[in-house]
């Protein structure tokens, strides 16, 4: 072996020994909406965002306000919008919880009174 192949193999090893692998971090999982099952991440929600209330579509249309939803490993705003109202119902927002550290998105929806 000439030495400047031997000079390159221990140069290509001494760069080798300083990559660093680290093992990828389970940071949320995603349970599904459809089903009732809950976000869970290990990152807090954002501050809520201040979102501009447009004038109301028709007479007693209510806003629904929007929340920090769970996508593609990041906290996304789904912004808000207008529902018709639902008698003998009320409406509960999705909210997050933190429970041991660890985040849950509780989804909201109508509730019978």
């Amino acid at each position: 072996m000439s030495r400047a192949a031997l000079t390159l193999a221990l140069a290509s090893a001494a760069l080798l020994s300083a990559c660093v692998m680290v093992p990828a971090q389970r940071v949320g999982y995603y349970g599904g909406y459809a089903d009732g099952s809950d976000v869970v991440v290990d990152v807090p929600p954002p501050a809520p965002y201040a979102e501009v209330v447009p004038v109301a579509p028709y007479p007693g249309a209510i806003w629904i306000g929007g929340y920090w939803g769970w996508r593609g490993g990041r906290h996304q705003w789904v912004p808000g919008y207008y529902e018709r109202p639902r008698p003998g119902y009320r409406y509960e927002p999705n909210r997050w919880e933190n429970s041991g550290g660890r985040w849950h998105l509780r989804i909201g929806g109508w509730f019978r009174l």
